[in-house]
């Protein structure tokens, strides 16, 4: 079998080409074209070797080399991102001899980024879920601005960690040997679905923006580890907060990192600092629990999972991923086994519930300026159909 990969060092645009064998990639995960231009590449050519076989005569009893053709190698052929095209439900060999006497339940170590590495090979697991005190060094977030890196933000965050001086989940969770996580989406496909118990018997729940809990607890569950949003999207009313969670800021764009340092010293939010809607002025959590996600899965879900443009790197119409898929990048980075619950948009049923806690219909939906739904439902049941992630409720 041989695979060859081109990877382009300094390229900013996607050069569109048909599904093929080869591929090369710029350095933040795009592919461009083969032979048409680009600058100097490294290629790695992965090869497997046929063995030679001796075979019995049956006439004297002697063992001989038998000349056999070999078949013509098989090509695994990717997507112009980099994902394998021919995806398959049942695990690759390898994988599946691996697992094979793990009981139902049980966690699978490593599962979710052993599948994804399988689908797509330029994978790379290493990435903190938050920003810690050593930002700055990071190349891959350090040259992008908000919301796919933190240049221009170094004073702001470096305030912000001062005084928050945890960048870890608990010593509990970080001390597991094996993580399951599930990111809890706030679509209607939850209703009357039951999933409470399940959703709280994983190690780590995560929600998104203002969702309640309260009240709804039968179908999505009662316990929070993170919750993740923005300054417009952050719960409002103090009482609607969970009590035992992280809040963890994803940061759109400059202003959000001012806001939060005004929560974190429990300043005054001003009104008027370009928020286009109103904002939480409290957040009630301690400096300790709180927590800056990451960046960096804000890029790699935009750029080199969902294919979103690139725009210089800057925010442009139709570039930026849902808060969901930039949790479910978090989680294949920092969890060995990976779930949601809530996600998906049935358009085909528009008096169906949008949302789980509210009585908004599908058809309320709108095109988004920022969001591209259509691809971001593709990278998604890449995900679903190679069973990198598993989806309680069937709404993808």
């Amino acid at each position: 079998m041989v695979v060859s990969l081109h990877k382009s060092r300094l390229p900013e645009e996607i050069m569109h080409q048909s599904d093929s064998v080869v591929l090369s990639f710029d350095s933040v995960g795009h592919t461009v074209g083969s032979g048409r231009g680009e600058k100097k590449t490294e290629t790695f050519v992965l090869r497997s070797s046929i063995p030679s076989h001796l075979a019995a005569n049956p006439g004297t009893g002697s063992a001989q080399k038998e000349s056999i053709a070999a078949p013509a190698p098989a090509i695994l052929k990717y997507d112009k991102l980099g994902f394998l095209l021919k995806l398959d439900s049942k695990l690759p060999p390898e994988l599946a001899s691996k697992y094979a006497n793990f009981s139902e339940g049980v966690c699978k170590p490593g599962y979710a980024s052993a599948l994804m590495t399988s689908i797509f090979p330029k994978f790379s697991k290493p990435a903190p879920m938050f920003l810690d005190d050593s930002f700055k060094k990071w190349a891959r977030i350090r040259d992008f601005v908000p919301p796919f890196g933190i240049k221009g933000q170094d004073n702001l965050i470096k305030a912000i960690l001062s005084a928050t001086k945890e960048y870890r989940l608990t010593p509990a969770l970080d001390s597991l040997s094996c993580r399951r996580c599930i990111i809890v989406g706030n679509g209607g496909v939850l209703a009357n679905k039951s999933l409470g118990l399940k959703i709280d018997d994983y190690d780590v729940v995560i929600r998104l923006n203002s969702a309640p809990v309260k009240g709804f607890e039968k179908d999505v569950g009662g316990k929070t580890t993170l919750r993740i949003t923005y300054p417009e999207g952050a719960i409002q009313k103090l009482e609607q907060y969970e009590k035992d969670s992280f809040f963890v800021l994803a940061g759109f764009k400059w202003q959000d990192f001012k806001w939060l340092k005004y929560i974190v010293y429990k300043e005054k939010v001003s009104a008027s600092d370009g928020f286009w809607k109103s904002v939480a002025t409290r957040v009630p959590r301690e400096p300790h629990e709180i927590r800056i996600l990451n960046p960096y899965f804000i890029q790699e879900a935009a750029f080199s999972f969902i294919g979103l443009p690139f725009n210089n790197g800057l925010m442009g119409r139709g570039n930026i991923p849902t808060l969901g898929s930039v949790a479910i990048t978090m989680a294949l980075h920092n969890c060995d086994e990976v779930a949601v619950a809530g996600f998906g948009y049935d358009m085909n049923s528009p008096n169906a519930p949008l949302h789980y806690y509210e009585s908004v219909r599908m058809s309320a939906i709108k095109e988004s300026w920022t969001h591209n739904i259509q691809r971001e439902t593709e990278f998604l049941r890449k995900l679903v159909k190679a069973r990198v992630i598993t989806d309680l409720t069937s709404g993808i």
